[in-house]
């Protein structure tokens, strides 16, 4: 049976100086106990100081500024478009400025050429930590309310409370709460320190990364590291080291980060939703990377700081790969 050990506990495996995309603190202050004050939430929509975003379908619009930085694309609560009920409050920052995210069919039109579209997998790279942050937590709640319209108890139309964060069912009184399905996420290395890297059968040719899967009702998180990894690669695993968390609102889940330390080599996917897994030692990961015949994950991902963990150097950008 495998089990569970904290990586703060490891003085060897000190935190990579890398960090962890949408994982850094944003600022923010998500000042909870607002959300139900209606009086509160309407000063601070119509004082000045404001500030808010449009999400439609998990994207929001950024700008490159000439310094080289990018920013989400923010106005004024009196310039934001009007929408009744889809107005999501976001938190205040040190300043006391309030963030509201509005959902929309689609995102307005802006008079500068600039500001394009953008959803997290490119805009959570380049937006800062507080931007980051309130974009992840829109996306989230757009994500849930648009899944999420109908009561689970008695089937009727449910309405927008709390600030974006509820939905309550007028009919029945049933009130319901963003989803977060937890998930993990795994670098599998064997007793010669190789590490285990799979493609899923949907994706690109030669695009490799650590396997992944959802933790299962009334199970424990190192017993589905322990179970994914063999159904996924056939392969056993004892000891499960956790790393660290990484929200991935595509839709609901929130990444948890292992190390698991292998106790079989032999490999057997399940082709389902692995299509090849191999064994990489430092030197073969550098020599495809350097061929192409490997791809790295996607530098959004935690996939890939659990991977730099133990490659010992940031992995190639996909640009850099021929």
């Amino acid at each position: 049976m495998s089990t569970l050990k904290n990586a703060s506990s490891s003085p060897e495996q000190a935190p990579a100086d890398r960090p962890i995309s949408l994982t850094a603190p944003s600022g923010i202050d998500r000042a909870a106990h607002h959300r139900l004050d209606e009086a509160w939430l309407a000063a601070a929509w119509s004082h000045p100081t404001t500030r808010v975003f449009v999400v439609s379908g998990g994207q929001v619009l950024i700008d490159d500024g000439p310094d080289g930085t990018t920013e989400l694309v923010m106005t004024p609560a009196f310039e934001a478009p009007v929408t009744e009920t889809h107005r999501y409050f976001l938190g205040t920052d040190a300043d006391g400025v309030s963030y509201f995210a509005l959902q929309k069919d689609s995102l307005p039109g802006r008079m500068d050429q600039s500001a394009r579209p953008a959803g997290l997998r490119e805009a959570g790279l380049l937006l800062s930590d507080r931007d980051a942050g309130l974009m992840v937590h829109a996306v989230a709640l757009e994500n849930w309310q648009r899944l999420h319209r109908f009561c689970s108890r008695c089937g009727e139309r449910t309405v927008v409370a709390a600030a974006g964060h509820v939905r309550r069912c007028q009919a029945c009184g049933a009130e319901h709460y963003p989803r977060t399905d937890p998930a993990v996420i795994m670098l599998v290395t064997d007793d010669q320190d190789r590490a285990l890297l799979g493609r899923q059968v949907h994706w690109p040719e030669g695009r490799f990364s650590t396997l992944a899967g959802f933790v299962e009702p009334g199970e424990s998180i190192e017993a589905s590291v322990a179970r994914e990894v063999f159904e996924e690669a056939g392969v056993t695993v004892g000891e499960v080291q956790y790393i660290a968390s990484q929200p991935w609102p595509f839709p609901s889940s929130l990444m948890l980060g292992f190390f698991a330390q292998a106790t079989s080599s032999e490999i057997n996917v399940d082709g389902e939703e692995i299509h090849e897994a191999r064994w990489f030692s430092r030197e073969d990961l550098a020599a495809a990377f350097e061929s192409g015949e490997v791809l790295p994950p996607y530098g959004i991902s935690i996939a890939s700081r659990l991977i730099e963990r133990w490659y010992g150097k940031p992995l190639p950008k996909p640009g850099d790969v021929i």
